[in-house]
């Protein structure tokens, strides 16, 4: 709203200091200084109305060292991250960019799920929350939108370079110029640490005849329901001890911040020799601000706790990581990105698969880990859950790292 007011006073009143507000990198540090300020000031007011509601989470006793000295403590706290990002971008982002509006729905669609698991859970004395199918119901209702937006909208594109023939044989130099083709639609994504890193999704159904094209859809809209389902569920099982979740994602959403950056502009895409996504750069505004919401959430969430991000926070922070990774066309990397939500979710399926396998074939079940998700296991092997989210950031850091590292290793 504010983007939208100081470009008028901008163009019709040359007000001194609006025309800032045409720059994506003042609005997202404008955007994230605003979100740290709602997630720590007003966050200490949303936990206190917590508590007064009674919303304490309910401990299940899993025999791990200090566990029962986080019975009551306030959960529900992904209200914090949710205002705090939202706010912003409602503020700072241009409101009619496709991207943006697509997190929009993000936020809201995965935090109203979540915010339901946490309800039925606390006013409805339902342990199981809600039902799983429910939760696949709603993460597929959103992929199914996602996959639509990115498939079908006029405004999801990418622009590629024309390659002038004359400069095989020259040497191109900063001031060469530049042609482009006209903005095209394509199911175009990034394959990390090969040299030709484009993939094109229409490849894996050419087999399907001439107008194979018109079916792609068929495959398209699939792949991205099982990202989103997965990255949420990921985050979901790494919200287990403090401030995992929300350091791990913070991390992470800091590294799809620079490619969101990069990707829609036009320089340094051409610089990095990445792909050009016009519009993009517009998710930065969205991303700083989740970003600032998750360190003051932070503030509060480090151990020792005074608020739980409860499902209301963790499958929203899931599900807006994943549609930041389809729409940034990096979701292959979201297994080297996203490592600590892919080693958690791996994890528990490894137990449980093992679990049942042993138990069929020997009549006992037999584990792989002490416990899972893997946080659990090293919790029971004696680690203080501080070091086990010290030891787990840095190798997000790291991740992260060779993320970015994958822009010019190939």
């Amino acid at each position: 709203m504010l983007y939208y007011l100081f470009e008028k006073l901008d163009s019709l009143y040359n007000v001194p200091g609006a025309g800032l507000f045409q720059f994506i990198t003042f609005r997202a540090a404008m955007a994230v200084i605003l979100s740290l300020i709602i997630a720590t000031i007003f966050g200490k007011r949303i936990i206190g109305f917590l508590q007064r509601k009674q919303m304490g989470e309910t401990i299940r006793d899993l025999g791990l060292e200090g566990q029962s000295e986080k019975a009551g403590t306030p959960t529900m706290g992904g209200i914090i991250i949710i205002l705090a990002t939202l706010v912003p971008v409602l503020l700072f982002a241009k409101l009619e960019n496709i991207y943006v509006i697509m997190l929009i729905v993000t936020t809201l669609w995965m935090g109203t799920i979540g915010f339901i698991d946490d309800y039925l859970k606390k006013f409805k004395n339902d342990k199981a929350g809600l039902p799983g199918k429910f939760k696949v119901i709603g993460q597929v209702g959103l992929g199914l939108f996602v996959g639509a937006v990115m498939y079908f909208h006029p405004d999801v594109t990418i622009k590629r370079e024309k390659i002038n023939p004359v400069y095989e044989t020259e040497e191109i130099t900063q001031n060469s110029p530049r042609e482009f083709y006209p903005e095209e639609k394509s199911l175009l994504t990034t394959i990390p640490f090969v040299k030709q890193n484009e993939f094109n999704y229409e490849t894996l159904i050419e087999w399907a005849g001439e107008n194979y094209k018109d079916y792609i859809w068929l495959l398209f809209i699939p792949i991205v329901i099982f990202i989103i389902t997965a990255v949420s569920n990921g985050a979901n099982l790494t919200d287990g001890i403090d401030g995992l979740a929300a350091g791990s994602s913070a991390i992470i959403a800091i590294t799809l911040a620079l490619f969101a950056w990069v990707s829609g502009n036009v320089v340094f895409s051409d610089y990095l020799n990445i792909m050009y996504l016009p519009n993009t750069g517009e998710m930065t505004i969205f991303i700083t601000a989740f970003v600032g919401a998750l360190i003051g959430f932070l503030w509060y969430n480090a151990y020792p706790a005074q608020v739980f991000m409860g499902d209301t926070g963790s499958l929203t922070i899931g599900g807006i990581i994943a549609v930041i990774a389809i729409a940034t066309r990096k979701e292959l990397l979201i297994p080297l990105l996203c490592g600590i939500f892919f080693v958690e979710n791996l994890s528990v399926v490894l137990q449980v698969s093992w679990f049942k396998y042993t138990k069929k074939k020997f009549g006992e079940g037999r584990r792989i880990f002490r416990m899972s998700p893997l946080h659990h296991h090293y919790q029971v092997r004696g680690f203080h859950e501080s070091k086990i989210v010290t030891r787990f950031w840095i190798v997000g850091i790291f991740l992260a790292i060779l993320t970015i590292v994958t822009l010019k290793i190939r």
